[in-house]
């Protein structure tokens, strides 16, 4: 069953058998069709439908309603339901009814009162947001507005608030309701290979050519910006595990995947790997397979994709990120945030990423802020690649969140003013003065950069700004540069218009245009350099004629001479030490002006110094804050395992492949003569009080035959016990060594005896009797 446009479908299923979710898919249907209209309600059942459907819910501001489980019949469904934390409202199913007509009636009055308090709205919505960065640490104000009230529309609902202050003094009063604001907020939705067509895409074209470019042995670093309960990262792993040993160039190439997200107890649920049996709806059997490994309540992700992800809270908007990657998934996340963050972000991926990286985003993401940065692989899949660009080099600002802030130090670095470069300075006064006036822009005509004064030839056009060149020139030029703007692009050769006219009749005056495309630098290629030049002005000539002179006195005219020939030697002697002089400045500032150049590599190298060990330590902090959480999980499995076995008082013993003492628990000395220094020997070299000299002939029939046995043995001094000899099987259902068992069962053997024993008496007081 599906729904569109508001009217209900039925199909044939596509397999006549097996493990159909009929629920999941509707409930995808009516969040695609109805989105913020949609509300799934799930019931008493078996199994886990319909969790994966309420998730597409959930993403589109639907309502989800769960029965109280303690009232259902079947309680596999709601719970499944209920543990994901997707339920809006939970109650018993007589109860759902009422509840929903309440809340749809709710609804109709908080929006009917917005167009009437839009000041008070504003408001609201900005207390709201101070309440959730103040208990919560987060800033939700560069979020789009319209998603931010939708989402606080329906929790006033649930609540049967009308008035959004109302709603704001309730979360200043009730901790926890702000918690599920936080969470609903982070619309934390995701599945395995969503959008199975991008997916195909990355592995057909965007991999393999990642791993083209991978030197041998190499690893490649990725970025899952976003992740959530962590089925996307799991979706890369599965997909390189799949392509790498197809690549020719570097077949043993690696993937590292460094897996984020703002939401605590997201990141945990993806550090557990272990998903509901429904998964089966967006995994191939064979996937099942090869990267998972089944149980009751579902499929555990395999070890082999495992090791390959570190996951860790972030915020991708405050924190540090990754450096040095070549892939990023960032999917479904831009599309709440502001366009000014969105291009924030964008530049943020492009920093981190290496050249010719690759930013995989979300089937309804675009980057149309950031077309100088990336370019389209697949504009349909949104794979995109790294563009390299002079204009977009300059180094993002985030603070740097794992260094705590020392008293009495300034946190801000100051930074030192350069040297002034005369040799700089000096060629700045040519280019502003005698160089032509130019400008560079893309392939659109966007102005990028001016050089000189072009205010002669182009002037800002009336109304909004609009940087565009066509845009800008003046009356006389627009025509012919427009043609010759194209016919530089088409040719790719430099084209020259001359004689234009331009400005008005009174202030008009001739210029030379000059369109080139360039080539080289790699940074520029693509761009276009439009070059104006003033016109030559014919000289005025001017008729004059000298008056003749009257003959001089000859005395005065030797002195003259004389006077003119110690100047011009005078002339010379000072010409010769000018250009001594400035064959010195030339060598100084030649030196100066290498010192320069080795200061800016040493501040370059500096300053990439810092970001690299920036990005280390956030790697470091990743991966110490997963190492933690195994660590308490261990020993948390440890502190269980080790109650378990006491409490039920049967001595073990685990032996290796050899049949040496891996471990033993406590009691195990009341059998064997053990130490805690035995472990490592084999169990045939210590003593033993039972009366069962065939234990390691057994023992290793059974890691032969993998056939358990179990047998009821005795001791020297009389006790009685059920020794039962197993494999002992890893998660990867391995063979690891024995688990041997032995069970007291003296008290049931003296009770045995005891009966024998008074059935014996009977017997013979039978027979005398008779």
């Amino acid at each position: 069953m599906s729904i569109l446009h508001g009217v209900l479908h039925l199909s044939k299923p596509d397999a006549p058998r097996g493990l159909r979710l009929p629920i999941d898919f509707f409930f995808r249907a009516l969040a695609e069709d109805q989105r913020g209209r949609s509300v799934g309600i799930i019931l008493s059942g078996m199994g886990s439908d319909g969790t994966m459907g309420l998730r597409a819910i959930k993403e589109k501001a639907g309502l989800v309603l769960i029965q109280d489980p303690s009232t259902a019949k079947f309680d596999s469904m709601p719970r499944s339901a209920l543990n994901a934390g997707l339920a809006d409202m939970v109650a018993p199913a007589e109860e759902l009814p009422a509840k929903l007509l309440e809340f749809i009636n709710h609804e109709r009055v908080i929006r009917s009162s917005v167009t009437s308090a839009e000041d008070n709205i504003q408001s609201g919505l900005e207390k709201i947001l101070i309440l959730l960065r103040t208990k919560t640490g987060h800033d939700f104000s560069m979020y789009k507005t319209n998603t931010l009230y939708r989402r606080i529309e329906r929790r006033m609902s649930i609540h049967q608030i009308d008035r959004i202050m109302t709603y704001v003094r309730f979360l200043q009063n009730n901790t926890q309701e702000t918690e599920i604001l936080f969470k609903e907020l982070l619309i934390g939705v995701t599945s395995f290979f969503r959008d199975p067509a991008a997916w195909e895409l990355l592995q057909t074209n965007a991999l393999p050519l990642l791993l083209k470019s991978c030197p041998p042995n190499g690893t490649l670093r990725a970025w899952s910006a976003g992740c959530s309960t962590g089925e996307e990262a799991y979706s890369l792993a599965i997909a390189f595990k799949e392509i790498a040993p197809r690549s020719e160039l570097t077949p043993n190439a690696k993937l590292r995947i460094f897996a984020t997200d703002l939401d605590k107890d997201a990141i945990d649920k993806a550090r557990y790997g272990h998903y509901p049996a429904n998964i089966v709806s967006d995994v191939s059997p064979e996937r099942l397979d090869r990267f998972f490994i089944q149980d009751l309540h579902g499929y555990r992700v395999g070890s082999e994709i495992r090791e390959m992800i570190t996951f860790a809270t972030q915020n991708v908007i405050m924190d540090a990120p990754f450096t040095k990657l070549d892939l990023i998934i960032c999917r479904n996340l831009l599309i709440y945030l502001s366009p000014a963050l969105q291009q924030r972000l964008l530049a943020l991926f492009h920093y981190s990423l290496n050249p010719g990286g690759i930013l995989l985003l979300g089937s309804s993401e675009a980057i149309n802020t950031g077309l100088d940065l990336f370019s389209p692989l697949d504009s349909k899949a949104k794979i995109f690649q790294r563009r390299e660009s002079a204009l977009t080099s300059v180094t993002p600002a985030f603070p740097a969140s794992f260094t705590p802030a020392t008293p009495g130090i300034p946190q801000g670095t100051t930074m030192l003013k350069p040297v002034v470069n005369i040799q700089s300075l000096a060629e700045q006064v040519l280019l502003q003065h005698f160089s032509p006036p130019a400008v560079l822009v893309n392939k659109k005509g966007d102005i990028l950069y001016i050089s000189g004064r072009t205010g002669k030839y182009l002037e800002p056009a009336a109304g909004k700004v609009n940087w565009n060149i066509h845009a800008m020139a003046r009356e006389g030029l627009r025509l012919e540069l427009g043609t010759a703007f194209q016919k530089a692009q088409r040719l790719k050769e430099t084209v020259t218009v001359k004689g234009l006219k331009a400005g008005e009749d009174d202030t008009a005056h001739t210029v030379d245009i000059t369109v080139q495309e360039i080539q080289d630098p790699e940074a520029l290629r693509g761009m276009v350099m439009i070059i104006f030049a003033e016109a030559p002005t014919p000289p005025k000539t001017k008729s004059a004629r000298r008056s003749k002179r009257g003959d001089a006195d000859n005395a005065r005219t030797m002195e003259l001479e004389h006077d003119l020939a110690r100047c011009r030697q005078e002339l010379q002697t000072t010409r010769e030490e000018m250009q001594a002089s400035q064959e010195e400045l030339h060598s100084i500032n030649e030196e100066l002006q290498s010192t320069n150049e080795e200061l800016q590599s040493a501040n370059e190298e500096l300053t990439t110094s810092r970001e690299e060990m920036q990005s280390l330590n956030e790697e470091l902090q990743t991966v110490n804050a997963e190492q933690q959480a195994k660590m308490d999980e261990l020993s948390r499995t440890n502190d269980d395992m080790h109650n378990l076995l006491n409490s039920t008082e049967i001595v073990t013993v685990f032996l290796d492949n050899n049949l040496h003492i891996r471990r033993f628990t406590p009691g195990a000395n009341k059998i064997f003569k053990l130490l805690p220094g035995d472990v490592g020997r084999p169990l045939s070299d210590i003593a033993c009080d039972l009366l069962y000299p065939e234990l390691s002939e057994q023992a290793e029939e059974v890691l032969r035959t993998l056939a358990f046995v179990e047998k009821q043995v005795t001791t020297r001094d009389g006790r009685w016990y059920e020794v039962r000899i197993m494999p002992y099987r890893t998660m990867g259902d391995v063979i690891g060594g024995l688990v041997i068992t032995f069970g007291n069962i003296t008290a049931a053997k003296k009770l045995e005896s005891e009966l024998r024993a008074e059935n014996k008496q009977l017997r013979l007081r039978l027979e005398g009797r008779e």
